[in-house]
């Protein structure tokens, strides 16, 4: 049962029991009734957003799942592609500026 049901049902307790509205008691029962109708409702509207967001989170994780697999797709590279090595450089050459220097060089100075 949802909440504003159990809330339309203890309005309809209190209407059946023809409570005399004019007293203290019963009065904070039909106002403590009111609230509950007021959060009642607050919370379906909750409830709906949250489901149109869930959905919405949904679409674009299946969104973003299609834009990795075509991004990182790693069938498209060949094993050659990923070998970083050349044979004309050694590991104390690296690439600065698009000029390549030899570390030894620098201790020549």
């Amino acid at each position: 049962m949802k909440t504003s049901e159990k809330v339309a049902y203890i309005k309809g307790l209190m209407e059946g029991m023809a409570l005399d509205t004019t007293k203290n008691e019963n009065r904070i029962l039909g106002e403590i009734v009111g609230v509950l109708e007021e959060l009642a409702a607050t919370n379906n509207a909750l409830t709906e957003e949250n489901i149109k967001l869930r959905d919405y989170i949904e679409e674009l994780d299946r969104d973003l799942g299609e834009l990795e697999e075509y991004v990182y797709d790693f069938d498209y590279y060949d094993d050659d592609d990923l070998d970083d090595s050349d044979d004309d450089e050694t590991e104390d050459d690296y690439e600065y500026e698009s000029e390549t220097y030899n570390d030894e060089d620098e201790d020549d100075h």
